[in-house]
């Protein structure tokens, strides 16, 4: 198999995460197993069923100017936070002009699958209980879904384009993809991709809930995330994202920029199959994965290392081992999978960003951070799951996958490869 494509390569690095408010410390937290997981002590949470989730480690509010802070919602300060810190990574300083690039020739696509949830809801209350002359001027540049997208354009003066892709839980992955296709397609030279979410509030806690989504370990809330393990029962509402820099190789090269990694392949499909439940024999999923491994120029053979969706819930871990072992066959079995989810919980609109960037640091270290929490894992997931302590993956094919899938049966895979 052959690329097609004019290569796109991950020139910078930017998170906030449940164990980390940067990528050196996710990083380390992650290989050595540190849960992020922890009991909420807002005043709201004594009257939830789940009373426990998987909070940003570092204020991203701390890290921003007070009055930039202030106008700014909580997912949009994330963005900001690791958009800077990928910017700097990559080696660019300032705006883009600043920075050696045309501002014409430089793109950003930032995902969230809810949007500015704190400053829609805070400011009905507002308008509730007060009245209308209390709602903010700024709410609504706020709250909109593609204000994490807009800031960060306005943080680099990126005019080729600026985005906001939403499909749940594989946005963060899908605007990665729709990154690639800017600078694949000429739009852009360089653009800033990934996902961002915060909303760790009482609607989104009590309607995953109601839904049997969320894991109810209130007495053990350290051990609620347990992808693939036999007795997991939902999943972990986190907070936090990621944020690439993507280049074309032809532009990374050409200034010497250090490369992580090459975006070699993406694979895209929809289940097409029902609004929260993943379709049980792994269709649209098996189609994505080819569809990545077929855009890369890949075998399966080639594939080292599988950072998986694995949220935790009891059909949606099933269901990716089945499309795993469909596309593999008997050779899954040597290849090493994880599940940071175990450790960050699921940042939904973030979570595809953050696990992309896991992915390219286990290629980039050739260690793979541990799953935790799986005390007896399932005899249906048929996959060499790392446990215990990080794995060295030298000696294996050099290629990864990360694989995202969000409610409306949206999956979003895609293919890495050593620079």
């Amino acid at each position: 198999m052959t690329r097609s494509q004019a290569p796109v390569v991950v020139t910078g690095l930017g998170a906030s995460t449940p164990v980390g408010g940067d990528v050196a410390s996710t990083w380390e937290a992650l290989l050595a197993g540190q849960n992020g997981v922890r009991p909420l002590t807002e005043e709201w949470v004594a009257d939830m069923p789940v009373r426990f989730g998987a909070p940003a480690a570092v204020d991203p509010a701390g890290a921003l100017p007070r009055v930039q802070a202030r106008r700014l919602d909580r997912s949009a300060q994330f963005a900001v936070v690791a958009g800077r810190e990928a910017w700097t990574d990559a080696g660019f300083e300032g705006k883009a002009g600043d920075a050696g690039i045309d501002p014409d020739r430089l793109g950003v696509v930032c995902a969230s699958g809810i949007g500015g949830l704190h400053t829609l809801l805070s400011n009905y209350d507002l308008l509730r209980d007060v009245g209308p002359g209390k709602v903010s001027p700024l709410a609504i540049p706020m709250l909109m879904p593609n204000s994490s997208a807009a800031n960060v354009g306005l943080e680099f003066d990126a005019r080729a384009g600026v985005h906001a892709p939403v499909s749940a839980c594989s946005s963060g992955a899908e605007a990665i993809a729709h990154g690639s296709d800017m600078i694949r397609s000429g739009r852009a030279d360089v653009v800033v991709a990934g996902g961002i979410e915060a909303v760790i509030h009482p609607l989104p806690i009590a309607a995953f809930a109601k839904m049997m989504a969320l894991s109810k370990r209130n007495d053990e809330p350290e051990r609620a995330s347990r992808p693939f393990d036999r007795d997991r029962d939902g999943f972990v509402l986190g907070e936090g994202g990621a944020l690439l820099v993507l280049e074309s190789a032809e532009h990374a090269h050409a200034r010497g920029a250090r490369i992580y990694a090459e975006l070699a392949g993406v694979g895209m499909s929809a289940d097409a199959h029902h609004i929260a439940q993943p379709e049980p024999d792994g269709t649209g999923v098996v189609s994505a994965i080819r569809k990545a491994l077929e855009s890369a120029g890949l075998d399966p053979t080639e594939i080292g290392h599988i950072n998986c969706h694995a949220t935790s819930t009891p059909v949606g871990d099933a269901a990716e081992s089945v499309a795993l072992r469909k596309v593999f066959g008997e050779a899954i079995s040597n290849v090493p999978v994880t599940a940071p989810k175990s450790m960050v919980g699921h940042l939904l609109g973030g979570t595809g960003a953050v696990e992309a960037l896991v992915t390219i640091l286990s290629m980039h270290h050739r260690l793979a951070p541990p799953t935790i929490n799986i005390d007896n894992l399932d005899e249906e997931i048929q996959l060499d799951v790392i446990r215990g302590e990080p794995r060295k993956l030298d000696g294996g094919p050099d290629a990864a996958m990360s694989n995202s899938f969000g409610f409306g049966g949206h999956n979003v895979v895609l293919a890495f490869d050593r620079p």
